[in-house]
This record gives structure tokens, sequence and C-alpha cells, in this order.
């Protein structure tokens, strides 16, 4: 019989039937982790990737969360149990830091700016050729330093001389038309055929490709191009021509020869200013 003075503890309300699921706070972290996962590939979607540095992501990727590598006999392979099921813990090689600068917001809206401004760039300078006519005389490069365009026609010379030999004379007016109109910068790039040499110059192949770019560009400058819009540089005969089912007299005679490029920028353009270290 039970004590008179015990406390009678009363018993605790039955709790009510759990709801079968999941519970709440996890679908509210699911849907913030989708929602910042897709403000990413928006942000990604905005920028023109190139394959190189996509590959590279990619590659970071696989190595810190674990490929589907093949298992090749009884060795253990990246992203492999022995078992041959996916696993993030077994590798052979440690797993690389992801870079994590390209997840920061920082860092994807850099890379965006300097992906729309290379856009922009093709965009103008292609109307630009469509306007003075050159559109269907140039070669368009996109590249890690920008964008650059490449005439087809070149000036020739004859051996040893800074004569010309030919020229197209409507080619290159277009050309002067462009850079008087238009804010672009071109670079002059002489050359010369292997062991090309001159009687009446002294020096060698290296100086004779340094007069020829020096002779194209004061003539531009004679036609009213800015100087501050020309840059010269020379190769000698470091970069001849060897086009397949030409003689090499055919061959040598097109590497006599100056070439123009066209970009925005010369090369004292600071650009985006990004770490030394």
């Amino acid at each position: 019989m039970a004590d008179k003075n015990q406390a009678v503890v009363p018993e605790c309300p039955k709790c009510a039937p759990c709801k079968p699921g999941l519970p709440a706070w996890l679908g509210t972290m699911a849907d913030m982790m989708t929602n910042t996962l897709t403000f990413f590939v928006l942000l990604l979607s905005f920028a023109k990737t190139e394959t190189s540095k996509q590959e590279a992501v990619y590659g970071s990727i696989r190595n810190a969360f674990g490929g589907l590598a093949h298992t090749v006999g009884p060795t253990v392979q990246l992203g492999k149990t022995a078992d041959n099921d996916p696993a993030m813990l077994e590798a052979e090689e440690p797993a690389k830091a992801f870079p994590i600068d390209f997840l920061t917001t920082e860092g994807m809206l850099d890379k965006y700016e300097i992906n729309r401004e290379s856009t922009e760039v093709l965009r103008q300078m292609k109307k630009d050729l469509s306007t003075v006519g050159l559109s269907d005389r140039v070669d368009a490069y996109e590249t890690s330093e920008g964008i650059q365009v490449q005439l087809k026609d070149a000036i020739t010379f004859k051996p040893g001389s800074v004569e010309v030999e030919h020229v197209s004379a409507e080619v290159f007016e277009k050309l002067v038309k462009l850079l008087g109109e238009r804010d672009w910068v071109v670079f002059i790039l002489g050359h010369a055929s292997p062991g090309e040499r001159s009687k009446e110059i002294p020096g060698d192949a290296m100086m004779l490709s340094a007069l020829r770019a020096n002779a194209v560009m004061k003539s531009l400058m004679r036609r009213g191009v800015p100087a501050a819009s020309i840059t010269s540089t020379f190769y000698g005969d470091s970069r001849p021509l060897a086009f397949t089912g030409k003689t090499p007299e055919e061959n040598a005679q097109l590497s006599r020869r100056v070439e123009f490029m066209i970009r925005k920028n010369d090369l004292y353009h600071e650009g985006h200013k990004v770490s030394g270290q």
C-alpha cells in the first residue's frame, strides 16, 4: 500500500504522433542551398568562360570531391572504393584545393566584367571594320590578352631592301581611314626572309625587319594616323612563312613582309590590376 506522505507524480501527457517525413527546418535549409547554387549558376551564365578555364574548374571539382575514375586491377583509384563504388575518402592522390575565389561574388563579377568587355570590344570592332569595308580582309582572334584582328594583306618588300614590292593600296587606305576615325591601335610587325641581308644597309635580318616596320610606321603617320595609335615591332627572320605547295623562292618572297594587327590597347595599357603574390 502506497505511503500517504509520498507525493504523487503526475504522468506526462502523451505527445501527438510525429508526422511522417523530414523535419521542417531541413526543407528550409535545402531551399536556401538551392537558391544559393542557382545564384552562382546565374552569375556563371553571364560570363563567357573559356573552354580551358572550364576544364580547369571541372578538374578541381573532380579532384576535391572524388571523380568516377575506372578501377585498374586491385588498385583503388581516385573516387572509387575496392568494391568499385564511388567514394570521397579513398584516393591515390590528395585532394587538391578548390579555387574558392571562383565561387566568391568578387571573383565571379571580376571574371564577368573581363569577358563582358571582351565581347563589347569584338562587337564594336566588327562594326567599325564593316563601316570602312575591311570585314572580308581580316581574321579576328579572341586571346587571353583580348580581341585582336589581323589583316590578311601584308606589305612585301624587295630582297634586302626597304623598297615595297607589293601592297594593296585599297586595303592600306581603308586601314588609314579606320585608324584615323576610330579609337584603335595598330601593331606593325616587321619580318625578313631566312638569312636575308642587305648590301646597302648594314646589319642583319633583324635590322632589316626593323627598318621595314619603321618605314611603314612613318607612312601611316604622314597620312594622319596619330603616333599614339601605332606600335611597331620586328622579328628578323625568326618567323618565316612556309606554305605547303609553294617553292622556297615563293615562301621567301612572302616572308619579306610587314603585317598589321589591330587591337583596342597598346602594350602600355595597365588592364585589370591583380595581386603580384
